[in-house]
């Protein structure tokens, strides 16, 4: 065949295609049992994160192990249900109707007491955010926050993955008079009782108000089984 045809050079450029295709088809199925294992390791960390605990890849599996004592899942009813708790997608569950919604919940053995660890998922300004909150055994009185985004704005939004927005979290109340009043995350111009209040970003407002309609939607959904727990 002639190497300087068109039929040639269209035979040639499949071919590459094709075995180009294969190797990377290849690669992916060899890398995802990695990849898979780095998800649940983050996962890890940022479950311990809630109640304070840092860690790292090379220890969250141990730590994780000795201080998260139990894991299940309920339904909006309160009621415990069939699942591991770990496996949740809660981008997928956050698509269903409440009453269709699995909800996780981990428990942490620490500080002589159980923390309660709910998981959260909402959206920012350029992407999804999520994250972890722990409650004290009042089921009211936050013990640590941990959240984490994909695309926010670095100086911005992306602050509310870092220790100075995280740590007001800490003792803030969740109720009030046995209604769920969540947190708010106020602008410096917006009033709210100091309980139930944290800082807004500054500069972040979109992102802000994202993770407190986050908190909201989330905590609502668990509310049958706090009051169960109180």
């Amino acid at each position: 065949m002639d190497r300087n045809s068109n039929v040639y050079t269209f035979i040639y450029a499949s071919g590459m295609v094709i075995v180009v295709a294969a190797i990377l088809s290849i690669a992916a199925i060899n890398l995802k049992p990695f990849q898979d294992r780095n998800i649940e390791v983050e996962k890890k960390q940022n479950i311990l994160a809630s109640v304070n605990i840092q860690a790292d890849a090379t220890n969250a599996e141990e730590i994780y192990a000795e201080k998260i004592v139990n894991s299940y899942i309920v339904n909006s009813k309160g009621e415990q249900v069939e699942g591991d708790a770990f496996t949740v997608d809660l981008k997928k569950e956050r698509a269903k109707p409440v009453a269709e919604q699995q909800l996780p919940v981990f428990e942490c053995q620490i500080d002589g007491g159980v923390k309660y660890i709910v998981p959260l998922r909402g959206a920012g300004l350029w992407g999804p955010i999520w994250g972890y909150l722990s409650l004290e055994d009042d089921m009211s009185t936050i013990y640590g926050a941990s959240f984490d985004h994909q695309g926010e704005t670095p100086g911005l939004g992306a602050e509310i993955s870092t220790d100075p927005f995280e740590t007001q979290f800490k003792h803030k109340q969740i109720y009030e008079g046995g209604k769920l009043v969540s947190i708010i995350v106020a602008k410096s111009n917006e009033s709210a009782p100091e309980q139930h209040k944290v800082d807004a970003i500054s500069g972040g407002t979109i992102t802000s108000k994202g993770l407190e309609k986050m908190l909201l939607d989330d905590l609502s959904s668990y509310n049958a089984f706090f009051n169960q727990k109180k």
